[in-house]
């Protein structure tokens, strides 16, 4: 008896998490969530700081590949997307939430990850950047974490196409950080956001497993810098030095 009711709450629980993903997912809420995204932004006060060689490649529009932790991407799509940058999405239904949020800013998706099909999308990311020199922007602590630790895939992207990598850092101040396995970082209404483009990467083409790992660990401690730079500029209080 005990049994068969644990396996009816089950059934009831899973059932209830189709309700909401497909609720979410839906375009009426998808075209809400947008609009929130917006709205705050539109009440932000946003700093941005670009390096000077940075600049040059943003201003000739030139080929880059922006780099960004998962937690702190909610107010790139609103702020650049415009640009027609491109990003790779997971094959998951998070990616695929994912995928039809950011589209609706202009963003163009590439779907795949690092365990579903992501050697075939990374492929057609770098030939987008080559062939139509597109900018490409990826999260390399994403889809699944760990939190703030950057995995090989942009520095492949990197070392397929010949485009540097810029890490970029979003701060925010005052904030929401929720309870999430990347602590998501959302901005209140009527505060301080900075965005830090750093110093670009260059990735050899010729680079091998020792050349690649070399340029994860750079891109990983300049990614901390970053983001600590942009919570610096917002305004964030007690930020530790990186």
């Amino acid at each position: 008896m005990v049994t068969r009711v644990a396996e009816r709450e089950r059934v009831a629980a899973r059932r209830r998490r189709r309700r909401a993903r497909a609720l979410v997912g839906s375009r009426p809420a998808l075209a809400l969530g947008r609009g929130l995204v917006r709205a705050l932004g539109a009440t932000l006060r946003v700093r941005e700081i670009r390096s000077a060689a940075g600049d040059a490649f943003w201003r000739e529009r030139r080929p880059v590949i922006y780099a960004v932790w998962h937690g702190r991407i909610l107010l790139l799509p609103y702020l650049y997307g415009r640009r027609g940058v491109h990003v790779l999405a997971s094959r998951s239904r998070d990616g695929e939430l994912l995928s039809r949020f950011v589209q609706g800013f202009g963003v163009a998706v590439v779907r795949g990850s690092s365990s579903r099909g992501g050697g075939r999308a990374l492929l057609a990311l770098a030939r987008l950047v080559r062939e139509r020199r597109v900018e490409a922007l990826l999260v390399p602590d994403g889809p699944r974490g760990p939190r703030e630790v950057a995995q090989p895939g942009a520095v492949l992207l990197a070392r397929l196409t010949g485009a540097p990598l810029v890490p970029v850092g979003v701060g925010a101040w005052p904030r929401w950080v929720l309870r999430s396995w990347d602590a998501f970082v959302v901005p209140r209404p009527f505060g301080r956001a900075a965005v830090v483009f750093g110093e670009p990467i260059c990735v050899p083409v010729d680079a091998d497993r020792t050349g690649i790992e070399a340029k994860r660990e750079e891109l990983e401690t300049a990614l901390r810098r970053v983001t600590a730079a942009a919570d610096r500029a917002a305004g964030v209080p007690d930020v530790p030095a990186v």
